[in-house]
This record gives C-alpha cells, sequence and structure tokens, in this order.
C-alpha cells in the first residue's frame, strides 16, 4: 500500500514537473520607460503576471524592449502583428488607419478631463461591443487591456497666449487625429509625437504643441514651451496592451487569465500614479519657471465651436467600411453624458 502511494506521489511530481512551463516573452513599445504607459509593465504588469504564473506552477522571463528598441511610435502594432514581440503597446493614436475605431475620442475633443471615466467607459466597450476588437483581430493580435488614458490635453506654446487669434500662423504640432482639432484657430497644424517636441521646440520647428501635463514634465517641454494654456481639450485614449493572437491562442485559459488579470493590475497602478502626478507637473513646471494659465469660458467656447466636424466624416467614413463608426461615437458619447460628462459640443447630434 505504501509502495502503491509513493509511486503515486512520484508520478503526480512528474507530472506537475512536466505541465510547468517557463513563458517567454517580449514586450514592445516606441517610447521609452519615463512614459507611465511603459513604465506600467516594470512596475505593474511584469509583477503581478509573475506571481500568478508562479502560483500556476510557471515562470516567466520577460525581454523589455523600449524606446524604439524592435518598434518605433506607431510601429508596435506591426511588431506585435508580426511576432516580433508577443506583447506591446498597440498605439491606436499613432495606428489610426489600423485602429480606426480605437480613436474616437480623439475625434470628440472638450468632452471631458476625467481620466478614470474616459478609461472605464473604452476599456467596457472593449470588453463588450465587438466593433471594438474586430481591428485587433484583423491585425493578428488581441486587445489584453490597460487601455492607456491621457489626461487633460493642453497647449504649451513659446509665446504667451492671450486671445485664439495669438495663434494664426503658428506652427503647432499634434499628435496623430489630434491635428484637427486645430481647425478654426488659424494655427498651422504639424504632425508629432513626444519623442520629438523637445528639439524640435528648441530649434525652431514648432512654436508650440498640444500635449498633456503628465508628459510635458518629464519631457522638460516646460524649459523651451514655458507658456501653458489649459483648454480643457479632454483626456483621451491612445492605446492598450495587446498580444500577439497565435501566441495566445496557444495559452491555456488559466494563463490567458493570469496575464489579463495582470493587464488590470497595471491599469489599476497606471490611474492611482497618473493622477497624483498630473497635480505634481503643475506644480513642478511653475517652479521652473512655466506659467500656467486657464483658458477663460469664452476662449473654449470659441476653440469647440470653430473647430470642423471631423468627428462627423471620420465616423461617415467608417460607416462606409461597414465598421460602425457614426454607432461607436454615438455609444462612446452617450455613455459619457450619461456619466456625468457635459461636452463642449455633442459631435454625434450634429
Amino acid at each position: 500500500m505504501k509502495k502503491r502511494a509513493v509511486c503515486a506521489a512520484a508520478l503526480l511530481a512528474c507530472a506537475s514537473a512536466a505541465s510547468a512551463e517557463n513563458f517567454n516573452v517580449t514586450i514592445a513599445a516606441g517610447h521609452p520607460p519615463v512614459f507611465r504607459w511603459v513604465k506600467q509593465f516594470p512596475e505593474a504588469f511584469l509583477p503581478s503576471a509573475t506571481a500568478a504564473l508562479e502560483q500556476l506552477g510557471h515562470g516567466l522571463t520577460a525581454s523589455e524592449q523600449y524606446g524604439g528598441a524592435i518598434a518605433g511610435v506607431g510601429e508596435e502594432l506591426e511588431a506585435v502583428e508580426a511576432g516580433l514581440a508577443e506583447l506591446g503597446v498597440c498605439s491606436s493614436l499613432f495606428d489610426p488607419a489600423k485602429l480606426a475605431v480605437q480613436n474616437v475620442t480623439y475625434y470628440t475633443p472638450f468632452v471631458s478631463d476625467d481620466v478614470r471615466l474616459v478609461t472605464d467607459v473604452i476599456h467596457d466597450l472593449h470588453r463588450n461591443d465587438p466593433r471594438m476588437t474586430e481591428a485587433y483581430t484583423e491585425n493578428n493580435v488581441v486587445y489584453i487591456g490597460s487601455p492607456t488614458a491621457i489626461d487633460d490635453y493642453l497647449l504649451m506654446t513659446n509665446f504667451p497666449v492671450e486671445s485664439l487669434a495669438d495663434l494664426e500662423g503658428r506652427k503647432i504640432a499634434a499628435p496623430g487625429p489630434a491635428i484637427n482639432w486645430l481647425s478654426g484657430t488659424g494655427a498651422v497644424g504639424v504632425q508629432g509625437n513626444l519623442t520629438t517636441y523637445y528639439n524640435e521646440l528648441q530649434t525652431g520647428v514648432y512654436d508650440g504643441v498640444i500635449v498633456f501635463a503628465s508628459a510635458a514634465f518629464p519631457g522638460k517641454l516646460f524649459e523651451v514651451a514655458p507658456h501653458i494654456t489649459q483648454f480643457g481639450l479632454g483626456a483621451q485614449f491612445a492605446g492598450a496592451i495587446c498580444a500577439n493572437k497565435d501566441w495566445w491562442d496557444g495559452l491555456d485559459a488559466d494563463v490567458q487569465a493570469a496575464f489579463t488579470g495582470a493587464a488590470d493590475d497595471a491599469m489599476d497602478w497606471y490611474l492611482s500614479d497618473l493622477e497624483g502626478f498630473v497635480t505634481l507637473a503643475y506644480s513642478k513646471m511653475q517652479d521652473a519657471g512655466a506659467t500656467v494659465t486657464a483658458a477663460s469660458d469664452e476662449m473654449r467656447a470659441a476653440w469647440a465651436n470653430g473647430m470642423d466636424n471631423a468627428a462627423a466624416t471620420w465616423a461617415a467614413n467608417l460607416d462606409g467600411q461597414g465598421k460602425g463608426g457614426s454607432d461607436i461615437m454615438t455609444l462612446y458619447m452617450d455613455r459619457m453624458r450619461a456619466a456625468g460628462a457635459t461636452p463642449l459640443r455633442n459631435w454625434d447630434q450634429e
């Protein structure tokens, strides 16, 4: 009897050892880890995934390829799609052709500066509306979670802004679809991103940038664009953690759950860290000599009402492709209004 028990235990141990696996993952991000949507991997996602996998008897080894090591800004989706990385930051903001529906917030500015609200609404839409994940599947990736919500966008310039007339003829850089926000202001919109803003402001390529406080401070943009004007352009959704679909489909359900749980933990870490940092960022930039001015309600209304309704064009184009752009925009706007947001323009109702 004892002999049988020992044999059974040995077989169990062998079976357990055979099922144990060490998962090797490469993570791609175009931005360096000074930015929170990259920093979330070493700070929250990887520790959480490692702990969860260890409980299942597995291990995790990660090769963290940040700062354009294997994919530049806007190239992460392609790197994950091709299997160069198992996981990455799929930046919908910088891949508007492939992740068009995901850019709904960038076509609807002046809606809300509430980062948690935008995060909750966008995450829920990804989880529960198949139209929000079709684009990932088409590009051989899977939405894992931890939506990158960006704090309220503002205007940073190397000249004071006392009225919208001050923007006339000025070169202002903006990321991806946000360049549409400059329509009607008289400014000349230039495509740009955080990896180039400082140098191009310093060398006079731009006169200003549309950016957000939590990146402006670590990026030291206040040194070259010390005039900060808060227009309430709104919090936005810029991307999320995605996985290579072939790799993901080969994982057991409990392993997938370990990674999605880690994404939830990363989302919580990201939001908590962000909220405290925004206030600090403004304070530190002012201490360094920057001037922070809140635009008047009249200036904000003039900007919002003077814009082209790029949202309507964007939605119509997606409708023509069978991707339900108008429905997604209305759904997003309805959800935001129902939660208490008061948009300066109801883009879906025009």
